[in-house]
């Protein structure tokens, strides 16, 4: 497979506070004749509910995490391993940081996220002095002083937003041919565990950042596999929700219908706990109150053997976290077959998002400030064309140029296109499974082992594995736990539910997590051949 759809490419569609980390050894690199860990600090190594009990308890103040993430940033990110995750911090972090250390003294905490530092992936507004860019020279002056309502959710709680991170360009929807992890503004994003593996796209600066520690939790977007895929690869917890439960405003869109934001952690309840603050509308769920650690036991459990994949490695991982379900007294029903209920799904699917990247994108250019010069897609592409050194030194903008060529969503193409993938998804896709097979969920791996990073071909996954383009298109909501690693390749466990079941996935993660505990540290390794095994197993005998 060339391309997976995530973050939207086109493509063939392809903890309870003390979550206990599987590591190898420890987490050292050589720099010369010297060895340099990249092992966080015993703080920074902490789950976003254990960083809550820390500042509760005094044990830290959010002056002192924001200066030692900043610093971790700088030591990793900038230097070091240079993960180039971060794309930006935000200069007001420290001013937010002591409001927050003066308000718990007083006894006036905003709420559990209070004094907690996040990152956003950069395509989502802040009113901090920080623009948000999408990774494009286009936007690099889009300061637009508003936040986005996930935001502001999370500044009511008194979050602390500690800048913004590196994504896939445009969130991977302007090339066919494109790179994951890569922007013109940030470069390529390196994967922790191993360095010259894919962070995946277009949430890789997130996915990263999450995986490295340099935040408490991090916020991604997904309209195809955006946030599952790079928390997927970079071993940590991804939720990508229901479609409509996080508002939509003032992130740099592709599609109307899958656009989503949504929380990437080290730890199921830290997922639940910033969701609780980015979800909008009047009727607000407690989903950290939901968590359950028993509420697998009497669930009966679709098994998509259609969507296990050829690795015979990631099937040995998805049949050992299937054993810890059925140990915690869930009945699998094994699912091997089905196909999407519709004549040219995926095409039908690429031309919806066309259609709506467009729109979309034409409709939050008009929004941005007079300092943004690109008032329209048709500007993009002339920019990008101006600039085509900076902007296309790697790959070119064709999903740009089939998106401008496609008319207004008001083409009976486009209602008819829509109209097909989310009936095939949805009535026909998910909840037939879940209704003909008696199952409350579906589970199968979150994708595929990750590869190279190959800035001259392209992406280039291998065998897909997962079904999350599925959940994706319905916009279903969808959680991706660690499953363990495969010579330090990290791999995720997917579970999918049906519309606004999104307490239910998550209590459904968070019980697979406590009993399974198979979330792995990165590495830093320059190459998989760096690994012990491989290394032994690549020399002569």
């Amino acid at each position: 497979m060339k391309k997976l759809f995530c973050g939207a490419a086109a493509i063939a569609l392809c903890a309870a506070c003390g979550v206990q980390v599987t590591t190898t050894e420890t987490t050292t690199v050589l720099e010369g004749s010297e060895t340099v860990s990249y092992e966080p600090s015993e703080l920074l190594s902490k789950t976003l509910p254990e960083l809550t009990e820390a500042l509760a308890t005094g044990e830290t103040t959010a002056v002192e995490l924001v200066t030692d993430y900043q610093d971790r940033i700088e030591a990793i990110d900038r230097n070091g391993p240079t993960l180039q995750s971060v794309l930006a911090l935000n200069p007001d972090a420290m001013e937010a940081a002591e409001a927050s250390d003066a308000r718990r003294a007083s006894g006036e905490t905003l709420g559990p996220m209070d004094g907690i530092p996040i990152l956003l992936k950069d395509n989502i507004e802040s009113l901090d002095p920080v623009a948000t860019t999408a990774g494009a020279f286009a936007l690099q002056d889009n300061v637009t002083g508003r936040d986005s309502p996930l935001v502001a959710g999370l500044r009511a709680e008194g979050a602390i937003i500690l800048g913004k991170t590196n994504l896939s360009q445009w969130a991977n929807f302007r090339s066919n041919d494109s790179l994951s992890g890569w922007s013109a503004l940030g470069g390529q994003v390196r994967n922790p565990h191993i360095l010259d593996r894919n962070p995946c796209g277009s949430s890789s600066g997130s996915g990263a950042a999450a995986a490295a520690s340099f935040a408490a939790g991090t916020v991604g977007t997904e309209t195809n596999g955006s946030v599952i895929c790079p928390s997927n690869v970079n071993g940590i917890v991804g939720f990508k929700p229901t479609v409509g439960l996080v508002a939509q405003d003032f992130i740099v869109p592709i599609s109307s219908s899958q656009d989503t934001a949504g929380p990437m952690t080290k730890s199921v309840m830290g997922s639940a706990m910033m969701l609780n603050a980015m979800a909008t509308g009047p009727a607000k769920t407690d989903y950290v109150a939901a968590l359950d650690a028993g509420s697998l036991s009497g669930q009966r459990i679709g098994v998509l053997r259609f969507a296990q994949g050829e690795s015979a490695d990631i099937q040995g991982r998805f049949n050992a976290a299937l054993d810890i379900l059925e140990a915690q007294g869930a009945t699998l029903v094994e699912i091997e077959s089905f196909s999407p209920d519709a004549e040219n799904f995926f095409g039908n699917a690429f031309d919806v998002l066309q259609y709506e990247f467009k729109h979309t994108l034409n409709e939050y250019l008009a929004s941005t400030p007079d300092t943004v010069m690109t008032r329209s897609l048709a500007d993009v592409i002339a920019f990008n064309n101006d600039n085509a050194e900076l902007e296309q030194a790697l790959f070119d903008q064709s999903i740009f140029d089939l998106s401008e060529a496609k008319g207004p969503i008001t083409d009976e193409a486009y209602l008819t296109a829509l109209e097909t993938v989310q009936t095939a998804s949805r009535e026909n896709g998910i909840d037939k499974l879940l209704a003909e097979n008696d199952v409350a969920m579906l589970v199968a791996p979150s994708g595929p082992l990750s590869p190279r990073v190959d800035p001259v071909n392209g992406d280039n996954w291998p065998a897909w594995a997962g079904a999350g383009y599925l959940a994706a298109i319905a916009g279903y909501p969808h959680i991706t736990v660690p499953m363990g690693d495969v010579h330090g390749v990290p791999i995720g466990f997917s579970i999918m539910g049906t519309k606004d079941a999104d307490a239910d996935v998550l209590s459904w993660g968070y019980a697979f997590e406590q009993a399974s505990n198979l979330r792995v540290e990165p590495q830093y390794l320059p190459n998989a051949e760096a690994r012990p095994e491989i290394a032994a197993a690549m020399q002569a005998k």
